[in-house]
């Protein structure tokens, strides 16, 4: 009987990763027309930050991120961790600001925004990249390395 219930389990793990592999293996399904675009994607998911919305914020990018849904996930659960052990620690998000941003003309642009805790800044870098079509997130990541900003 175990052996039975083992093998359904082990058959129906095999089935639900074939469904979820076929069905939606890539978040990303729209492109941004412009620079504008991307700076709007930035400043809302920088605001979903201060908000602590994480998850709407990793919503947000994975329409124009050509990761894998897996991947995208496990950043998310991550970043939600945390930014949760960030707000025990150093209080919560009060602001941000946008710190800088650069353009590699029609090929690549990145800005640069901090959020501001009450003891404590995190930086986000959202990079973009324009292949033929249009412009997708290339790249995202946030730290709390705000001290290279002063370069």
């Amino acid at each position: 009987m175990k052996k039975n219930i083992n093998s359904l389990l082990r058959k129906s793990l095999i089935i639900l990763l074939v469904v979820f592999g076929l069905t939606n293996f890539y978040c990303q399904n729209a492109l941004l027309k412009d620079t504008e675009s991307a700076k709007i994607i930035s400043r809302n998911v920088t605001k979903d930050f201060t908000d602590n919305k994480i998850e709407e914020a990793f919503n947000t990018l994975s329409q124009y991120w050509p990761l894998p849904v897996n991947e995208i996930n496990n950043l998310k659960t991550q970043t939600i961790q945390s930014i949760n052990l960030i707000s025990e620690r150093y209080g919560k998000a009060e602001s941000f600001v946008k710190v800088s941003e650069q353009n590699i003309k029609d090929a690549g642009f990145r800005e640069t925004y901090l959020v501001k805790f009450e003891y404590t800044a995190v930086r986000l870098i959202f990079t973009y990249y324009k292949n033929s079509k249009g412009w997708l997130v290339n790249g995202f990541k946030w730290d709390s390395e705000f001290g290279e900003e002063f370069k």
